[in-house]
């Protein structure tokens, strides 16, 4: 007869210098999601790796035919998905493959999406927009080194700038839920003329920040409440801790969102809800 015997080897207890070995050589690596126009940046970063220029690893390219194809779902699905930054590269202003000269469009989604991002408690430089052409490799591994040292310094995403988890989580929902609305705004309120000046004059004034607040922020604190109440009644000063809003901007929005029959209030329990 064979005896079939399985030895298991008797694991040691673990000292606490290994585990202070193991955190002392753990390093975050932050999750970089990249958007890559094909005619520029997509083949300068094919010449930093043809040309064996070190950029990091953990970047992960999507290649798309314009700059001007992200759309703004695009960058908030991917923070959903756990990306700890998203970078956008597109051609240099006036040598845009197309007649449309998609390159703007992204500049001007761009503004927006870090005007969201740092409404709900993240930082606007977890997304990033460069120009960069077919010629430039070496350009492309700078700025792709300069971004992912700068996530990594952050930390991961929301974690890294304290905000609460499901804070984040709400309002990256409420963004998404709002895509249609943010590019019909964005189509008739915030396009401006093809110059990369005119949008940093624009969208660096205080008219510019005011109107972002007005036609997208102020909507968005909306279906952020609707949000919230979705799961539970709450009060006006319950809504203002979650999301970390005063209590006049939280009464404001919750006026228009009765105003829209949208909520109603509870008088006996003294809370907002649903309608």
């Amino acid at each position: 007869m064979i005896w079939n015997k399985t030895w298991k080897r008797k694991k040691r207890p673990r000292e606490p210098e290994d585990v202070k070995i193991m955190s002392a050589g753990f390093q975050f690596k932050p999750r970089i999601i990249g958007f890559s126009c094909n005619w520029c940046c997509y083949a300068g970063a094919d010449l930093a790796g043809v040309s064996r220029y070190q950029y990091p690893p953990y970047v992960r390219l999507v290649r798309l035919m314009c700059s001007g194809r992200v759309d703004i779902s695009f960058v908030l699905k991917a923070f959903t998905g756990g990306a700890d930054g998203v970078f956008i590269g597109g051609c240099w202003p006036g040598e845009c493959h197309y007649i449309t000269e998609g390159n703007y469009d992204a500049l001007g989604m761009v503004y927006v999406g870090k005007a969201i991002l740092e409404h709900i408690g993240l930082s606007p430089e977890r997304l990033r927009l460069e120009w960069v052409s077919a010629s430039e490799g070496i350009r492309f591994a700078e700025v792709m080194n300069d971004f992912a040292k700068k996530l990594t310094k952050l930390g991961p995403l929301g974690t890294g700038e304290g905000a609460h988890q499901a804070r984040v989580r709400i309002g990256l929902e409420a963004a998404t839920r709002l895509v249609p609305y943010i590019r019909l705004a964005m189509a008739e309120r915030l396009k401006l003329s093809r110059s990369e000046q005119e949008y940093v004059r624009f969208f660096g004034s205080q008219e510019g920040k005011a109107l972002i607040r007005q036609t997208i922020l102020e909507e968005l604190e909306k279906q952020e409440i609707a949000l919230l109440l979705a799961k539970t009644p709450l009060s006006t000063g319950q809504i203002a801790e979650r999301l970390g809003l005063s209590g006049s901007q939280v009464s404001k929005q919750l006026i228009g969102l009765s105003r829209r029959g949208l909520i109603r209030y509870d008088g006996e329990a003294k809370s907002f809800a649903l309608a």
